[in-house]
């Protein structure tokens, strides 16, 4: 199983985030992954740089592979997507991927567009997925659907299409995407539902296909901040992912959580100050058979987190 870095741009500046994946690298970190968001998750978290942007950079000034999830269709057309994946794709060759997913109203909302239901975002979804690899396969695309595209064509081309990957939280999502999906990323969940998601994908479709971890851990100096950490900054995590896409604007999120305790939000975060037992979790996501975790570490000590996983964490993954 691969460790990678989870670079989260609703807490860190774009600038500060570079610095901070190529201290990753450094550190012994196999890969990274960064969100693509247009606002953060809550006001305390206070940044959301332009991720296709940032990915250019990153990919120029580390080694790393890197991935995204987004949410075609509403705030990106299909086929402005396609053209970003191909170019990141031909410059860096077998070092990006790209998830696909229904996306949040926080950050969808500001075209104006009426917010869809789930089961028409799953369809314009597929529909945006058809688009995106016929593109990337060189063909010329018109379609009037969900989303209308009219004799699309891409003219700089990746040698080898990237990953589309499937993003999916539940059970019933992951099956779905399995139909249509190169792999599987999903984020962590307690109480054996991770597995019930791992397993739904396989089930349906996915044996023999990649599965990627976004797993939201808490480190810090001390086990005090690093639950002060989680609850400051993570607190959103105890609201279900049928809120999170529905909430409109980070203080909406704010509001809805409020109540949330330290507690609350440590069912949800893996919070801990002892390397060790971040390891141990590592070793129970290798045991489901996962290819690539990708750690977030949600509170603010960034720094201490990559150089205490690079010094105590990462050298049991790598031989």
């Amino acid at each position: 199983m691969k460790v990678g870095y989870h670079a989260s741009h609703e807490q860190f500046a774009p600038g500060e985030l570079l610095g901070l994946v190529r201290e990753a690298e450094a550190a012994g970190f196999a890969a990274a992954m960064c969100s693509d968001h247009l606002a953060p998750f809550s006001e305390r978290q206070g940044q959301s740089g332009f991720a296709w942007a940032w990915l250019g950079a990153a990919l120029a000034a580390t080694n790393l592979g890197f991935g995204t999830v987004n949410a075609p269709g509403q705030r990106y057309h299909p086929v402005i997507i396609a053209q970003a994946v191909a170019t990141l794709a031909e410059m860096f060759p077998g070092r990006f991927w790209v998830a696909l997913g229904s996306g949040q109203y926080v950050n969808e909302h500001v075209t104006g567009e009426r917010w869809p239901a789930k089961p028409e975002r799953n369809e314009r979804l597929l529909e945006c997925v058809q688009v995106i690899r016929a593109l990337l396969a060189g063909e010329t695309v018109s379609c009037s659907g969900h989303v209308r595209v009219s004799e699309a064509r891409l003219w700089s081309l990746p040698a080898v299409p990237p990953a589309i990957v499937g993003a999916a939280i539940t059970p019933e999502t992951a099956a779905w995407v399995a139909s249509w999906a190169d792999a599987l990323i999903t984020v962590y969940q307690p109480e054996g539902k991770l597995a019930e998601v791992v397993g739904a994908f396989r089930g349906a479709g996915g044996a023999g296909k990649p599965v990627y971890l976004q797993a939201q851990h808490a480190f810090a100096p001390t086990e005090e901040l690093a639950l002060a950490g989680a609850h400051d900054q993570w607190r959103q995590s105890v609201l279900t992912s049928r809120a999170m896409a529905e909430l409109r604007a980070p203080a909406q999120i704010d509001d809805a959580s409020a109540t949330a305790r330290p507690e609350d939000v440590a069912k949800r975060v893996r919070v801990s100050a002892d390397p060790a037992v971040h390891a141990a979790w590592l070793a129970e996501y290798a045991e489901l058979g996962i290819d690539t975790v990708y750690v977030h570490n949600v509170t603010r000590y960034q720094r201490e987190f990559i150089a205490a996983f690079g010094r105590d964490v990462l050298p049991r993954f790598t031989g």
